[in-house]
């Protein structure tokens, strides 16, 4: 008999965690499926002042540096793959709008070339990132 009574005072001063864990897990998936996912172009760039700007949230970043190098996601893109790399992009993002982030020591011709594969690509609405004076 004093086993049977052991046993369960054992279990009846043992804290039950199921609940605890509940809540932690779908607090998880909560902030998870909240966040906001920042997308980077992979370099930093100084994007020329304009005295008027608007401001647009798109997934499909592309700079080109100084040195009129092409980033996306992170990566140098040659100028010949900048075309299927948009097209990858678009695939996974129908609807969002391109944004090259120029910078100011860049050419326009490299500019130029960039939004041509967008528009080649069909890509209707393209913008250049800019500074607010």
């Amino acid at each position: 008999m004093s086993r049977q009574n052991s046993a369960t005072d054992d279990d009846a001063g043992a804290i039950d965690l199921t609940p605890m864990l509940d809540v932690v897990f779908i607090m998880l998936i909560f902030f998870i499926v909240t966040a906001t996912f920042i997308k980077e172009p992979g370099v930093e760039v100084e994007r020329p002042d304009a005295t008027t700007s608007d401001y647009k949230n798109s997934k499909i970043l592309i700079a080109v540096d100084n040195d009129d190098k092409i980033w996306i996601d992170k990566n140098e893109i040659d100028e010949s793959l900048v075309k299927d790399q948009i097209e990858l992009l678009i695939a996974e993002n129908p609807k969002s709008p391109v944004v090259i982030q120029a910078d100011s020591k860049s050419t326009i011709k490299m500019l130029n070339i960039v939004a041509q594969k967008a528009r080649e690509v069909g890509v209707a609405d393209i913008s250049i990132a800019t500074n607010k004076q």
